[in-house]
């Protein structure tokens, strides 16, 4: 039997003798307690009663939805085609080569949204045998191949600057391609803003990649602009291919940065320090209450957050009293962070073998 499904069977099983476990506790026990009168498991004060709590009948793995995303990677398909069509046309009518590696960036931009639509599919992809942890890191892969695009890109746009560098040429019917440059830039600011809100609500390196790619067009887009601009009113024709080195200097820096998130994230890093402070301080309300913890552990998957946790209990608690405390933790974790999956282990805290698996090698 596969894995999956003993699981499966495991989590019935359970199910149904916890059920009739309850069933003859309260048939037994309501003598011997007020069920009503039972407060939260940490404010027991060990009278012999504890509050038994019902499992749900059925038992839900939750998996997040992330199929839906998809259809942000089509509007940033869709986007990097117009644009292409117009910074084209745009360089056709000026003969710029700042247009020209305008145009090539957008190019880029559209194989990377292809590339990011490709990993969305696979990351969306529910837990299966082979990859039980789910498909999410798949977006790391895009991310890091939106980063050597850009570097790609920078490098031709180097090259054709530099020849037009050594070989100056003068800019024609300026008014008309800039105005066609700005609406295609227009159209990439609005896409951006739209993939990155989105990226951040939903933890989507893939997006967040996408969005700053296409943020990079539009500073690619404003420098060229400006340059063509000058170009017209002074005729120092220098000034074109030395505003698209500028880009490319740019774009790099972008590049470069896409990157090393990229690698961070499959090096399995930790949660950012803003989230780790939201863990802690939902621990730290149960420290006050005498409960302490060890080997915190943290890592994240694109949107899927990993938890590894040591609880440390007092050791006169029941094993059924600890559980819901660990319980109770994490569901106020699940509260603080998003996409978290929590791996918890309850130790006594007086028993000196529970300070001997704080290391990851023990």
């Amino acid at each position: 039997m596969s894995p999956l499904k003993n699981t499966e069977t495991a989590l019935s099983s359970s199910t149904g003798n916890s059920e009739s476990f309850l069933a003859n506790h309260d048939q037994q026990g309501a003598t011997k307690c007020e069920r009503d009168s039972l407060a939260d498991p940490l404010d027991l004060p060990v009278r012999g009663c504890y509050r038994f709590l019902r499992p749900p009948r059925r038992i839900r793995i939750a998996i997040m939805d992330r199929s839906s995303l998809t259809r942000y990677a089509w509007l940033s398909i869709a986007a990097a085609i117009v644009t292409i069509g117009l910074k084209s046309f745009a360089y056709l009518l000026t003969g710029s080569v700042g247009l020209l590696s305008d145009a090539v960036e957008s190019v880029v931009n559209l194989l990377a949204a292809i590339i990011a639509l490709a990993m969305l599919i696979v990351a969306a992809r529910p837990a299966d045998e082979e990859h039980q942890y789910g498909h999410s890191k798949a977006e790391y892969f895009a991310s890091g191949a939106e980063g050597v695009l850009i570097l790609l890109a920078a490098v031709s746009i180097a090259v054709a600057a530099v020849h037009r560098l050594l070989a100056p040429r003068p800019v024609e019917q300026a008014g008309i391609g800039l105005a066609v440059a700005v609406v295609a830039s227009a159209i990439n600011f609005g896409v951006a803003r739209v993939l990155l809100h989105v990226g951040r609500t939903s933890s989507s390196i893939t997006l967040e990649a996408d969005a700053h790619h296409l943020m990079t067009d539009v500073w690619t887009s404003a420098a060229v602009i400006v340059g063509v601009g000058a170009v017209a009113l002074t005729d120092w024709e220098v000034l074109d291919p030395l505003v698209a080195l500028v880009v490319a200097a740019n774009i790099v820096r972008t590049g470069f940065q896409l990157m090393r998130r990229s690698i961070a994230g499959l090096m399995d890093a930790a949660l950012p320090p803003e989230e780790y402070e939201k863990l802690m301080a939902v621990l730290d309300k149960y420290k006050e209450q005498g409960i302490q913890f060890h080997a915190i552990r943290s890592r994240q998957a694109a949107g899927r957050r990993f938890i590894s946790i040591h609880v440390l209990v007092p050791g006169r608690w029941t094993t059924h009293k600890g559980h819901h405390v660990v319980e109770n933790i994490e569901t106020d974790i699940r509260g603080a962070l998003s996409g978290v999956t929590i791996f918890s282990h309850m130790e006594p805290v007086d028993d000196p073998l529970s300070f001997r698996d704080i290391e990851i090698d023990r």
